[in-house]
């Protein structure tokens, strides 16, 4: 699909990253739609798209132009039925924005119409393509190192569904295991949310576990304003990235002292400093794009779907005053839907 005709769902700040990527992979745009009249127009009038070519109505879009790349930059609610009906038109690959959708039920419609139409569907959580997961899971799986025991994410207040659900795939590919249980504490304040009054996103703390015991633990209270820093704790060393500066510090003991069991924790060791990719969102969902394009290693619907159970089984959690959630809890299906963008 290298000449693929593409068309963009959504042209807010995401939407025209989308499109500064499309035309960066000399893809051709064929199409954008916004339901705002003015947010439209000014993409159209950027993009070199006439009014012919701007739709205010998405479904109209996805009908007349029949891209063969449908990119859905839009809010959550919307994401299920822009994908069902892009599937059942015969868009051959869909990529969507992440969190996948606002309930397990409509990830599982938007999985279901892909399967059934052969359409390949990608949500754009991008951590596999960045230097700051690539990095930490070569290391932790060294020898120097020892294996992860633990990631800890401490971030100003960036929500659990619009960013934590990001940390929750990466966690997933670090350990190349997906977490069976979960649990979370959820700040009752809840701040005016960025992307509209319609949405609420939960702030608080997670903590996950694998089956073969690695743990993720997430604070992203609404009394931190400022940063995100990752620690992977492993059992000779940790690394430590401050994931805006890119600054990443690598503590490791020396060779000599590796066998000591973890109690001698004072062992003599070393540290170095590096820089590291900072956090950056167009280039990672390039790979993606790419990814996709290509049929392979690309962030599947499969992937959301994991990433908003372990979203679900935290709202459940929280609810449930911070006990223990199993990823296979029968009301993670019949959950209903998030207030989530």
């Amino acid at each position: 699909m290298s000449q693929a005709r593409v068309a963009i769902i959504g042209v807010g700040r995401m939407g025209m990253r989308h499109a500064s990527v499309v035309g960066d992979l000399g893809l051709s745009l064929e199409a954008v739609s916004d339901i705002l009249p003015d947010a439209l127009s000014a993409a159209g009038t950027k993009l070199g798209l006439g009014a012919d070519r701007q739709y205010t109505d998405p479904f109209r879009l996805i009908d007349e132009v029949r891209p063969e790349v449908l990119i859905v930059s839009t809010t959550a609610p919307t994401h299920r039925d822009l994908v069902v009906h892009a599937a059942r038109s015969g868009v051959r690959a869909v990529l969507c924005e992440k969190p996948a959708a606002t309930s397990i039920a409509a990830c599982d419609a938007m999985i279901e119409a892909c399967l059934d139409s052969g359409t390949r569907l990608a949500i754009n959580h991008q951590m596999r393509f960045m230097e700051q997961y690539q990095k930490p899971r070569d290391l932790v799986n060294s020898p120097a190192y020892g294996g992860l025991g633990s990631v800890i994410v401490s971030a100003g207040n960036f929500g659990m569904a619009m960013n934590g659900t990001h940390y929750f795939e990466m966690f997933r590919y670090l350990t190349d295991e997906a977490p069976v249980s979960v649990n979370a504490w959820f700040s009752p304040e809840a701040l005016p949310n960025p992307r509209g009054p319609q949405f609420i996103d939960a702030a608080g703390s997670v903590r996950m576990t694998t089956a073969s015991g690695k743990r993720f633990y997430l604070d992203c209270s609404p009394d931190q304003g400022h940063g995100m820093f990752v620690t992977y704790n492993c059992r000779n060393g940790r690394i430590d990235i401050d994931e805006l500066s890119g600054q990443m510090t690598m503590t490791v003991r020396d060779q000599e002292h590796r066998d000591q069991p973890t109690t001698r924790y004072g062992m003599p060791y070393s540290v170095t400093v590096a820089a590291i990719t900072p956090a950056d969102a167009v280039a990672p969902t390039r790979s993606v794009l790419e990814a996709l394009l290509a049929g392979a290693n690309y962030p599947t619907g499969e992937d959301g779907r994991l990433a908003m159970q372990a979203l679900v089984a935290a709202h459940i959690s929280n609810k449930r005053g911070g006990s223990t959630v199993r990823l296979d809890d029968p009301e993670i299906a019949s959950y209903g839907d998030l207030p989530i963008a």
